[in-house]
């Protein structure tokens, strides 16, 4: 029984661990970085071929975002999560393929005409559908066993629609382990979806700690904030446009809006309306819509008993087409405008700035966490003008944010969700949070709850059976030339040297089958060879 830490050590995105146990080889996440990558991460050990499945623990990016990566390195097997965590990832993965391809043609433009080499994506379109398939979805607190030995519980998170904590229990001759993967772990009383379900017993917690060292302080009234904002800017004769994503808050501004139109809170303008200019939202807000019963809230349940849509209301409008979107900033009267991407730095939300911004009687509202270096960053700091498609546009549009509102729990929420653990676990491994708060986290569970807790760097492994480290590894600083020399010019080649290893674990697989079929499988590959193998080749590309 082996655990090796991969990825969202000392960081905040790209989860992944690979676990060998059960004579099985698997993953639990396979995410995607985002924003800056201060730590390298180790590869998965072992060709991607080789993975018998996968478990998820949620559809965001920086959970699911790199399984088309390695379908297209050769992993076939079943990924589990899930129903509402597999419906979100067919359109989730869907749309980071075509950002991906986008911007791979975009590059390569600008690369032709400088003479620079191609840039390759790290997946395409017919990669990420093809993983889709190989998803099983599983119900909440069901027992699944997706390899003998192997047993896999998903319990609610709390954190967004189908998100779970994976528990996980291993069974080797007579020894037994169980494992707690935490997921990302939800904030109590977000609007629509359900509190974080806590687990009771574990030999091992892997947990996260976004906000490991801080508060978010008494919950705000949202509903009155929202209203109070829409208001003002309303009097004034402004829109409000909010920067969202699509996944997640989108549907919770919907979900307050349609509540603030019941309740008459925004006087004078009571027939306002609210544009959902997000493809990817839209959909998003369907498949919210198909889940109501398995993962709402008592609330949400109650008000659709009641025949109330808590997501629709009237004057509420989706656009889809690009003549859509256009059609929104001819529009003249006041009206909330919702559109992705949430810090601004993609997607059509870019254009409504650049017809919004300059206007002083409008609101540009953020509602999420902007990251360093972001367009959405710079206008909460105070920038006086910015640069949208090439052209400088100056900011006289009021420029709010509102406060605590987070699918995060606080570090009192890990606190709790660690604290339910009716016995102290052997070992609890802190993940997915700044450098420092992975530190001061696991600090904080070793001085206040007593708990053998330490926070892992990329490379460490484990062996679960006897209970120590097999290799405990240091943070290794990136190096971003290298990085980025190595996407723009080796990508391809990889996932040519991935096939071929691919290759040979199919070989091995059909020995012992009947001789005329290993030598028709022989003759193909001959076939193969035959073609590739001339030294021409290059000049044929």
């Amino acid at each position: 029984m082996k655990l090796t830490f991969l990825g969202a050590t000392h960081e905040v995105t790209g989860s992944c661990y690979y676990l060998e146990a059960a004579g099985k080889k698997f993953l639990v996440d396979c995410g995607m970085q985002q924003g800056p990558d201060y730590y390298e991460n180790k590869e998965i050990p072992v060709n991607p071929g080789e993975l018998d499945f996968a478990l998820l623990t949620h559809a965001h990016m920086d959970h699911s975002g790199n399984l088309p990566a390695i379908y297209a390195k050769g992993f076939q097997g079943p990924i589990y999560a899930t129903e509402a965590t597999c419906h979100l990832c067919d359109i989730m993965l869907r749309d980071s393929a075509h950002i991906q391809m986008f911007e791979a043609e975009w590059r390569n433009r600008k690369a032709r005409r400088q003479g620079k080499p191609e840039f390759v994506p790290a997946y395409t379109m017919e990669d990420a559908m093809g993983v889709l398939r190989n998803f099983v979805p599983c119900p909440y607190e069901k027992k699944v066993k997706p390899a003998e030995g192997i047993a896999v519980r998903f319990v609610d998170a709390g954190h967004l629609l189908g998100s779970a904590s994976i528990e996980i229990t291993i069974t080797e001759g007579n020894e037994e382990r169980k494992l707690v993967f935490s997921g990302d772990i939800g904030n109590s009383n977000q609007p629509l979806i359900k509190d974080p379900t806590y687990l009771h017993e574990a030999d091992y917690v892997i947990m996260e700690s976004t906000y490991g060292d801080r508060s978010h302080g008494e919950r705000p009234d949202y509903v009155g904030t929202l209203a109070e904002i829409i208001q003002r800017t309303f009097d004034r004769g402004g829109s409000v446009i909010i920067p969202s994503f699509a996944v997640g808050r989108t549907q919770e501004m919907l979900y307050f809006i349609r509540q603030i139109k019941a309740e008459n809170r925004v006087k004078g303008h009571e027939n306002f309306k609210v544009y959902v200019d997000s493809p990817l939202a839209n959909e998003a807000t369907t498949i919210f819509k198909e889940h109501m019963y398995d993962c709402f809230d008592q609330e949400a349940v109650g008000l659709i008993m009641d025949g109330i849509n808590p997501l629709s209301f009237p004057g509420l409008r989706t656009s889809v087409t690009s003549d859509d979107s256009k059609a929104i900033n001819y529009d003249e009267d006041c009206k909330v405008i919702i559109s992705a991407s949430g810090m601004c730095d993609a997607g059509r939300i870019k254009h409504h700035l650049k017809h919004n911004l300059w206007n002083s009687s409008n609101t540009i509202l953020f509602v999420g966490y902007q990251a360093i270096g972001t367009l959405g960053r710079a206008l909460i700091e105070g920038a006086t003008e910015v640069k949208l498609f090439g052209e400088e546009v100056y900011v006289a549009a009021e420029i709010c944010q509102m406060q605590g509102i987070s699918g995060h729990a606080d570090v009192n929420g890990l606190l709790d969700w660690i604290g339910a653990f009716k016995e102290k676990p052997k070992k609890v491994f802190v993940t997915h949070g700044d450098d420092e708060v992975t530190e001061i986290f696991a600090r904080r569970l070793r001085e206040e709850k007593g708990l053998d807790a330490m926070a892992p760097f990329s490379g460490t492994e484990y062996d679960l059976a006897a209970d120590s480290f097999i290799c405990e590894a240091k943070g290794v600083k990136t190096s971003k030339a290298a990085s980025h020399k190595a996407g723009k010019a080796a990508r391809a080649f990889e996932k040519l040297v991935a096939m071929g290893q691919r290759l040979m674990s199919v070989i091995r697989k059909n020995e012992g089958c009947a001789n005329k079929d290993l030598e028709k499988f022989a003759r193909e590959i001959q076939s193969l060879c035959d073609k590739w193998d001339r030294n021409d080749v290059s000049d044929e590309k």
